[in-house]
């Protein structure tokens, strides 16, 4: 019986460790080249998550096994790799130890940037700033590939989905792949779970960027975000105006704190201390704090607030507490 036993747990090891095998130098069925990237300081965890979540690998846990067994774990170099199709994990584990072999850069693309900050990133990197506003002008030219886009109007850029963040680029990166790699991050972070949230609440995407848009502009701060985002849905709840300065200098494209009494009377439907409701669109790209802001506010009393120049927020329950504060902080 144990010699039955034995030979069956035998059979066991070597049919499991010829599926291994085979998995490992199987190809993962791919028919086109892809771009895959690492970023510094992600784990082999993380990376086999997003190898399999582009088909690139089959099974995540014989790529990681396949990784410790050739003691390659913490030799995975980061950067843009260009993949050959039908690539297995033998080959796969080979290329991420010796590492791209292109020259390697970055963009960074900062919470709050509208398109045009966002295009002036691009020439910087020797990239056309007109081609990159072109190709981001409308909605309709992506709406295809991305259903996030769908809720938004068809006159619609893609101002506030242009996700902040560093992307890794390389010598053939043109203007296309960076607007895709953006979208790509956009459709990851916003999550199922926030885009059940915004349908419970009754909102849109596209109102929940809008709103995120302009509250990344008012504040840094997480916490003085979901203050600001539950006092500016309790002035869109009783038809009250926005008042944000930063839609004024979003129109008039000034960086002042505090925007003009001429600047206030600019007629646009950006000016939101002439028209009440949301923008007609997003004023920048928010970063995940600005969209969550927007979705789990802060419940609060408070209609109005102001921030000092030494950067605090000083909140204020009705108007005449918001002219005493100001006053008091401004002068």
């Amino acid at each position: 019986m144990i010699q039955v036993i034995i030979k069956f747990i035998l059979l066991v090891g070597v049919v499991i460790s010829l599926w291994f095998l085979t998995v490992v130098i199987s190809g993962n069925d791919l028919n086109e080249q892809d771009s895959f990237v690492i970023e510094s300081g992600q784990g082999v965890n993380q990376i086999s998550e997003n190898l399999h979540k582009e088909s690139l690998i089959k099974n995540k846990f014989v790529f990681e096994t396949w990784l410790w067994l050739k003691k390659s774990e913490s030799r995975v170099v980061a950067g843009v790799y260009s993949l050959p199709d039908n690539l297995s994990i033998r080959q796969l584990a080979n290329m991420l130890v010796a590492g791209p072999e292109k020259a390697q850069g970055s963009i960074t693309l900062l919470e709050g940037w509208s398109r045009p900050f966002m295009a002036e990133a691009v020439d910087k990197i020797g990239l056309s700033e007109q081609k990159f506003l072109r190709l981001t002008n409308s909605k309709l030219d992506w709406v295809d590939d991305y259903d996030f886009l769908n809720d938004a109007p068809n006159s619609a850029t893609l101002e506030g989905y242009i996700f902040p963040d560093t992307y890794y680029i390389d010598e053939y990166t043109n203007e296309g792949d960076i607007i895709v790699k953006c979208l790509n991050n956009f459709d990851r972070k916003m999550t199922d779970k926030l885009r059940d949230e915004a349908d419970r609440q009754g909102k849109s995407i596209f109102e929940v960027i809008t709103l995120a848009s302009i509250i990344e502009r008012e504040v840094p701060v997480y916490a003085d975000k979901k203050m600001i985002a539950d006092i500016f849905l309790k002035r869109l709840d009783v038809d009250m105006g926005l008042q944000s300065d930063a839609t004024i200098n979003f129109i008039t494209g000034k960086k002042d704190p505090t925007p003009s009494l001429d600047d206030l009377q600019v007629d646009s439907p950006y000016n939101t201390y002439k028209y009440r409701g949301l923008t007609p669109g997003p004023i920048s790209s928010p970063g995940i704090d600005s969209i969550e802001a927007v979705l789990y506010p802060s419940s609060n009393a408070y209609y109005y607030f102001l921030t000092t120049p030494e950067g605090d927020v000083i909140y204020s329950v009705d108007h005449d507490e918001h002219v005493a504060n100001k006053n008091k902080y401004l002068k």
